[in-house]
């Protein structure tokens, strides 16, 4: 009988998978490329100059409409935002970053999924 449960024990521990550890991947800045496909809830990454009051705009891509903007206090380096989607009816967007003089600090396509 301690041998049964002796083998038992010894091919359980056998063919368990080894835990490795998930790489984890390097936050793209959102305005570093062409077009982004994004999902409800995303964090979006991008770098600002300096500190200030920025903005950042959803246009519709075919229509030309603003569908949000969004006026918020940004910091030197990396800022954080999150995109919520669910309400936006359109596919293709642009999102435009501005500062407090209208000056374009970054523009890209976003693909909603």
């Amino acid at each position: 009988m301690k041998r049964i449960i002796l083998i038992s024990l010894i091919l359980l521990v056998g063919c368990t998978k080894p835990e490795l550890p998930t790489p984890i991947a390097p936050n793209t800045r959102v305005f570093d490329v062409k077009e982004n496909s994004v999902s409800n809830g995303q964090l979006i990454y991008f770098d600002l100059p300096s500190v200030g009051t920025y903005t950042l705009t959803l246009t519709d891509k075919v229509s030309g409409q603003v569908i949000s903007r969004e006026r918020f206090s940004g910091q030197t380096g990396e800022n954080i935002k999150k995109i919520y989607t669910n309400s936006i009816q359109s596919q293709y967007l642009y999102l435009l970053l501005e500062d407090v003089t209208k000056k374009e600090l970054g523009k890209t396509t976003i693909i909603i999924k």
